[in-house]
């Protein structure tokens, strides 16, 4: 049963691994910088959970830019892949105009929150 399982977990990695080689480069490099802001998060939130939470609103501050610079990435991602049937009248210069105007839009908010 453990070797089914085993096969099976590797079976669907590789599937997967395959599906996503023909992405397109674009949409790879957007991946990249969602998984990055992610991690980014992630080891704010250890270090807080290790060290301690004496500036509060700047690891508020640090985790939001984070994790609102992900979802603003994600966005972009669907509005520039070519698959997505929803965003085909917008142009990618569009989008990417978008993302670096809510960008600049969220982290005037941060700044502001820092105090």
């Amino acid at each position: 049963m453990v070797r089914s399982t085993t096969k099976d977990a590797q079976d669907l990695i590789r599937a997967v691994w395959s599906a996503y080689s023909a992405t397109p480069t674009n949409l790879k490099i957007i991946d990249h910088y969602v998984v990055f802001a992610v991690f980014t998060a992630l080891i704010q939130v250890v270090y807080m959970a290790l060290v301690g939470t004496f500036p509060f609103n700047s690891f508020l501050s640090g985790v939001l830019s984070c994790v609102g610079t992900a979802v603003l990435a994600v966005c972009l991602r669907i509005q520039v892949n070519k698959e997505n049937k929803e965003f085909k009248d917008f142009a990618p210069g569009r989008a990417f105009a978008d993302f670096v105007f809510c960008n600049v839009v969220l982290h005037l908010v941060i700044m502001n929150f820092l105090g």
